[in-house]
C-alpha cells in the first residue's frame, strides 16, 4: 500500500514522528495529500512544526495537597503567550497532576490521564499548541510527599520556590511555621542558594571550589611584595589558612542554612529557624528545597531585525 520512502517523506512534509506518519498513510489508503490532511485534521502536523521551536519563556507552577506538593516548570516561546489564561492553567494542572500521580519522569508524566479531558496529558498539550499556537513543552517538576510543604511564586510566575520543613511538638500545625517557609522561600527565590547546608555538596564539588580557591590564594601570595621573601612552603601554608576564610564565605553564599536571614540582622537562617522552634516550644528541621526559574539555562534565540528586513526585502 505504502513504502517506507513514503513514510520518510511525509514526515520531511509535516515534520510528524514516524508512528504517526505510517498511521496517516494506513488510514489513507497510502495518499501522500490525504495522510497530510488527516495528520492536520488531528492537529498532529500543525504541533509537530512547532515543536522544533525554541520555548525559553513560561511559568513555574506549584501545587500543594494534603498528599504533597510539587514544582513544575512549562515552558512555551513568547512572553507574551506566557501570560495567557490557557496556559497558565494547563501549566498549573500539570502541577496538580504530579502530586496526585507522582510520576517518575516527563514521559510517565506525559501518558497520564488528564483530568476532565478523557485524554492523556501528552494529546491535551497538542491540543494547547493548537490553541495558543505556540510550542509548548513540559521541562521539569519535582514532587515532596512527606513534611511540611510549603510553597511561594514571584516575578509573574517566573519563579517558583518549594520549601520541606519537618516539625514535632508544639511546632505542628503552627501558622508560625508556614510563615517561615514564605519567608524562606522568598529568600530562595531572591538569593538562589544552591544547597541546604555544607554537608548537601558533593565531594567532589567541594575539592573542585577549595582548589579554585586556593590557587587563587597562591597567586595572591605569590604576588605580594611583602610576602616575596617567603620559601614555597611557607607561601603554600599562608594560601591554605586563606582558603579557611574562603570556603566559610563560599558556604554563606550557596547553601541555605549558612546565609545570613534577609529579614533579620546578624542572623543567619539556620539560627533563624532555631529562634522560631525555640518561640513555639518545638523542633523545626528544613528538610529540602527547589528552586525553579523559567527558562533558566535555556539559550534564547537572537533575532536579527536587518537580516529578516533584507529576507522580506529579496523576496
Amino acid at each position: 500500500m505504502f513504502t517506507a520512502a513514503d513514510v520518510k517523506n511525509l514526515r520531511e512534509v509535516t515534520g510528524v514522528g514516524m508512528m504517526d506518519c505510517k498511521k496517516a498513510l494506513t488510514e489513507s489508503g497510502g495518499d501522500i495529500e490525504k495522510a497530510v490532511a488527516w495528520l492536520r485534521e488531528k492537529g498532529l502536523a500543525t504541533a509537530q512544526k512547532k515543536a522544533g521551536r525554541i520555548a525559553a519563556e513560561g511559568v513555574v507552577a506549584v501545587a500543594t495537597e494534603p498528599n504533597g506538593a510539587a514544582i513544575a516548570e512549562v515552558n512555551i516561546e513568547t512572553d507574551f503567550a506566557a501570560k495567557n489564561e490557557t496556559f497558565i492553567k494547563f501549566a498549573n494542572d500539570i502541577a496538580k497532576i504530579v502530586v496526585d500521580n507522582a510520576p517518575a519522569d516527563i514521559d510517565a508524566l506525559l501518558a497520564l490521564d488528564y483530568p476532565g479531558e478523557g485524554k492523556a496529558v501528552k494529546d491535551v498539550l497538542i491540543d494547547r499548541v493548537q490553541v495558543i499556537g505556540e510550542n509548548i513543552q513540559i521541562r521539569r517538576f519535582e514532587r515532596y510527599d512527606a513534611g511540611v510543604n510549603i510553597s511561594y511564586v514571584h516575578f509573574n510566575n517566573k519563579i517558583g520556590v518549594l520549601v520541606q520543613l519537618e516539625t514535632s511538638g508544639s511546632a505542628v500545625g503552627a501558622p508560625e511555621v508556614t510563615t517561615l517557609g514564605k519567608d524562606l522561600g522568598m529568600q530562595i527565590a531572591a538569593l538562589r542558594p544552591q544547597y541546604l547546608d555544607s554537608s548537601s555538596i558533593s565531594q567532589s564539588a567541594m575539592e573542585a571550589e577549595r582548589e579554585i580557591q586556593y590557587n587563587k590564594a597562591l597567586e595572591e601570595v605569590s604576588n605580594d611584595p611583602k610576602k616575596a621573601n617567603l620559601d614555597d612552603a611557607k607561601k603554600k601554608s599562608v594560601a591554605e589558612n586563606m582558603v579557611i576564610g574562603r570556603m566559610k564565605k563560599f558556604y554563606e553564599e550557596v547553601c541555605l542554612l549558612n546565609q545570613d536571614f534577609a529579614k533579620a540582622d546578624k542572623v543567619t537562617v539556620e539560627q533563624h529557624v532555631k529562634n522560631v522552634a525555640k518561640e513555639l516550644g518545638g523542633e523545626i528541621k528544613v528538610v529540602k528545597f527547589a528552586r525553579y526559574e523559567a527558562g533558566e539555562g535555556i539559550a534564547k534565540k537572537e533575532d536579527n531585525f536587518a537580516e529578516e528586513v533584507a529576507k522580506l526585502t529579496n523576496s
